[in-house]
């Protein structure tokens, strides 16, 4: 069954920090956000991922949209555009798009929990790597737990 969408909401915490502080959360180029605070990414048309009938992911789900994060007068801006759910060389994760050329891998997925439901979706527990550090502003160290990823077919 192929994955036409992606759910996330990066870390609760995280978002109730930006909003808290006074900063917000702005979503655009086909990316949603739920009542619950999750982000919604919508497959693109060259994603092939998909659950296997043994209940494996082949494939690389490419999605669309950006989530801007901005507070303090700017001086917290974190902007995840186009994640991308691909199995490398370290395992499942998912990435975003950093420019045009280039992609970084902001999480590691736990395929050990992988369990796709009837429906096929599925939930996929999530810890931030090293570059997604960077990439959220050294809030939080390598394998820190984030929200759990969501795939929906």
């Amino acid at each position: 069954m192929a994955i036409k969408r992606l759910i996330w909401g990066v870390k609760q915490s995280f978002r109730a920090y930006v909003e808290g502080s006074g900063g917000t959360i702005a979503v655009s180029d086909g990316a949603g956000r739920a009542d619950d605070g999750t982000f919604a990414f919508e497959a693109a048309d060259d994603s092939d991922l998909a659950f296997g009938a043994d209940g494996t992911l082949s494939g690389v789900g490419r999605f669309r949209g950006q989530v801007a994060f901005k507070a303090h007068g700017g001086m917290l801006s974190v902007t995840l555009t186009d994640p991308w759910v691909e199995a490398t060389d370290a395992g499942l994760v998912l990435s975003v798009a950093e420019t045009a050329a280039r992609r970084t891998a902001i999480a590691k997925l736990d395929t050990a929990a992988l369990a796709p439901a009837a429906d096929g979706t599925a939930e996929l527990p999530a810890v931030i790597t090293l570059d997604g550090m960077t990439i959220v502003g050294d809030h939080y160290p390598p394998g820190t737990p984030l929200d759990p990823v969501r795939l929906q077919g």
